[in-house]
């Protein structure tokens, strides 16, 4: 398979599982978890150790390199295998290393199952023997004798308590609040008891009042203002009603009428711009009536002219025939005089032809 589809396979395989949100242990990379070597192919040839280390140490600690190289000439091949101390190191490097480009070329960066080292032979250098066999990895410094024994111990985990003892535990809680929400029930009412019962007061509403003191007033004689049993004051009232009441009706109607008015104006405008567009495709109606008469006059016109040749032309063909039937004619006379001439003067040559022949009898 071509090296620039498998960048494309794995950087798809990538865009899926970010996508759906696939957890660690389900994605593609748990099947490398045992193996902390990557493969890093189609970087330039120029590349060494040291460069490689440095791009890829952004994410995690370099333990060994494999750099191939051509035996005989010592080139890089453009190609190596990488280790990193811990394997999550790997998974960062597979996600955001692959597909990118260094100098111009596009590397691919891959998972190593189960890594092989390569056979020693009596070629190779001592510092690709020491690196293979050492690694790259910084030394970490060991622990001194004066250590105690206590700093270096592990933590051990504690063992795990019984599901028993859990579920003893839970109920014993359980029973412990619901015993707290008894005794506080039981407090609630017996402060409720020995204490009286309290009732609010009702605001006072001054509005209420002044109504109830009119409702007390009660009668209609007592209050001021026109009394409705007096006709005299029923008669003013129904003035000031008609009085305020025909403004406000005159008003309406004014208002109505503008209205109508409006309307009346707006309808008019569109009957005049109907009337407008009317007069306008009848004028336009008319102005192609007008130019297919024209062209229609034109064409009789023109056939009228062509008829007029025709005839001209068939008048002097017959004055042509004519005259050339009367040159016929006159050829056709000449002949005759011609062959009448020559029958008269062989007839004369004849006679004389034999006026001699007697003679000479």
């Amino acid at each position: 398979m071509n090296p620039l589809t498998k960048v494309k396979l794995i950087n798809e395989l990538n865009e899926r599982e970010a996508e759906l949100g696939v957890k660690d242990s389900v994605s593609w990379h748990s099947v490398y978890k045992d193996s902390a070597w990557v493969f890093i192919g189609g970087f330039p040839y120029d590349l060494t150790e040291g460069d490689i280390i440095c791009v890829f140490s952004q994410y995690g600690e370099i333990a060994n390199i494999n750099l191939v190289r051509d035996k005989t000439t010592g080139k890089s091949k453009g190609f190596c295998f990488l280790c990193y101390e811990d394997q999550r190191s790997t998974i960062l490097a597979v996600d955001n290393f692959n597909g990118i480009k260094i100098k111009g070329r596009t590397i691919r960066v891959d998972h190593v199952a189960n890594y092989r080292p390569p056979k020693d032979t009596d070629d190779i250098d001592d510092v690709t023997k020491r690196l293979r066999e050492e690694g790259c990895a910084p030394n970490v410094p060991q622990p001194s004798e004066t250590e105690s024994e206590e700093d270096q111990a592990v933590p051990v985990k504690k063992p795990k308590k019984d599901k028993k003892e859990k579920k003893k535990k839970k109920k014993e809680k359980k029973e412990k609040k619901k015993a707290l929400k008894e005794e506080k029930r039981e407090a609630r009412t017996e402060t409720s008891a020995s204490s009286p019962v309290r009732v609010k007061k009702e605001k006072e509403d001054t509005a209420y009042e002044k109504y109830a003191v009119k409702g007390l007033a009660g009668s209609r004689r007592d209050r001021p203002g026109p009394d409705p049993r007096n006709p005299q004051d029923r008669a003013d009232e129904a003035d000031r009603f008609r009085d305020r009441y025909e403004g406000e009706r005159d008003r309406g109607r004014e208002e109505d009428n503008r209205t109508e008015r409006n309307r009346e104006d707006i309808r008019q405008r569109d009957r005049s711009r109907e009337e407008d567009n009317r007069t306008d495709r009848n004028r336009e109606d008319i102005r192609q009536r007008d130019r297919g008469r024209e062209e229609d006059n034109r064409t009789d016109r023109n056939r009228e002219d062509i008829r007029q040749r025709d005839r001209e032309g068939d008048r002097g063909r017959g004055r042509n025939e004519e005259r050339e039937r009367e040159r016929e004619r006159d050829r056709d006379r000449d002949r005759r005089e011609r062959d009448r001439g020559n029958d008269r003067g062989f007839a004369k040559h004849r006679d004389h032809s034999r006026e001699r022949e007697n003679r000479r009898n």
